[in-house]
């Protein structure tokens, strides 16, 4: 693991890194695993289960496309635990321009 993936563990994808960029109490995440966002922790606080089976398409630099997205997103038959925390996986899919 290089420098850069070491600061991106366990911070939260969107928050400033200026302020605390780890998850808060009482939301719900789902973790990023592989791909360029590895490690990092995506809030679906509030999301309906059909928006959590679904994934998501994640803005990076990091990606194949910079100024493109990265694609994640669950795995058939893998459970989501309902309440706060980390509730579920998304797992990467690929990029996209």
């Amino acid at each position: 693991m290089n420098g850069d993936e070491q600061l991106l563990r366990g911070r939260v994808y969107g928050r400033d890194h200026d302020d605390d960029p780890g998850p808060l109490a009482g939301q719900r995440y789902a973790a990023l695993i592989g791909g360029p966002l590895d490690g990092l922790l995506l809030d679906i606080t509030g999301w309906r289960p059909e928006e959590v089976d679904h994934g998501a398409a994640l803005a990076t630099e990091l990606g194949r496309f910079p100024g493109g997205r990265s694609l994640y997103g669950p795995r058939p038959g893998e459970p989501s635990a309902p309440g706060p925390g980390v509730s579920c996986r998304f797992y990467y899919c690929g990029d996209t321009p």
